[in-house]
């Protein structure tokens, strides 16, 4: 298995054998996975208020231990693309260009890797929040990603596609719901879902993760003898989830599930040392969990 850094951030010159890529403003990776490919693709960041990570005092501590003392935090946004010389899988879409204005940066990674929209085979979703749903219609209301299949949960469909959503929500979350509600019902003969424990796609599970959102799903891959796990927003940052995985996390719209999920997920992938791939976590996302006394730490791959 083998872990290459292709870019640096803010600009930097591709090294090594990706040489020929222009130059970039994102991070990304690339996990060789057998005869499959693995590579994740920067759609931006997002600026969101402290309050997103927590707000319980007990926080300030370890945030400023990672430098972070200030009222917001700038979260990567990490697309996974998987390919096995068959399947073109893009796992979340980022957020298009509704969202935020430093995010939406989707197409320029795919462009660097010469990968079209009209090549994605299927497209999957961990859960329907803006910045990992809103990016898969183009501007005409169109799919960006016109010849995918596209796949979400069961559950978690069910939830955002059910009007009532609009009215049980947070406020906070509302703008959420409106925008993920128009775009599955844009979608929905063109979705299928599934369920926890699915194979989605040959090498593909499904994991139920709820929390972050009802029905949030993260994804073991397997080819060969090779594995990795997307955890999509089970694990949402690498300082906070990690040090402190049992505290309640303002992103989660079920605080108290998810930081129960949070906690068995972290014992799980400490437990069985597979590569990870989070949306959010720094340096392109692709890392590893170790156990650290009571608590675990996230190791990037670099």
């Amino acid at each position: 298995m083998t872990f290459t850094r292709r870019t640096i951030l803010r600009g930097g010159l591709a090294m090594g054998a990706m040489t020929a890529l222009p130059r970039l403003s994102f991070a990304a990776q690339t996990l060789e996975m057998g005869s499959a490919r693995l590579d994740t693709l920067s759609d931006g960041n997002l600026v969101l208020p402290l309050s997103f990570v927590s707000d319980n005092p007990d926080a300030k501590p370890i945030l400023e231990s990672y430098g972070i003392t200030g009222d917001s935090v700038e979260p990567p946004c990490n697309v996974t693309l998987y390919r096995d010389g068959t399947n073109t899988v893009l796992f979340d879409v980022g957020s298009g260009n509704d969202f935020m204005p430093s995010a939406g940066k989707l197409m320029e990674a795919m462009d660097a890797l010469e990968v079209a929209p009209d090549d994605v085979t299927h497209v999957v979703f961990t859960h329907g929040h803006p910045d990992h749903l809103w990016g898969v219609l183009d501007d005409f209301d169109e799919p960006f990603f016109a010849n995918a299949q596209h796949m979400m949960g069961k559950d978690e469909f069910e939830y955002w596609l059910n009007p009532e959503t609009l009215d049980t929500i947070d406020d906070g979350r509302k703008t959420f719901a409106a925008g993920a509600l128009r775009r599955l019902e844009i979608l929905e003969d063109q979705i299928d879902t599934f369920g926890d424990g699915a194979e989605i796609l040959p090498g593909i599970m499904a994991q139920m993760t709820p929390g972050h959102t009802p029905g949030h799903m993260s994804f073991h891959v397997k080819n060969g003898e090779t594995q990795a796990f997307i955890i999509g927003d089970a694990i949402v940052n690498h300082y906070l989830a990690f040090a402190a995985p049992g505290m309640e996390a303002g992103s989660d719209q079920n605080p108290e599930l998810g930081a129960k999920t949070r906690v068995a997920l972290l014992d799980q992938l400490a437990a069985d040392k597979l590569p990870i791939i989070g949306y959010h976590l720094p340096e392109g996302g692709l890392g590893r969990v170790e156990r650290d006394g009571d608590a675990y730490r996230y190791v990037a791959e670099l």
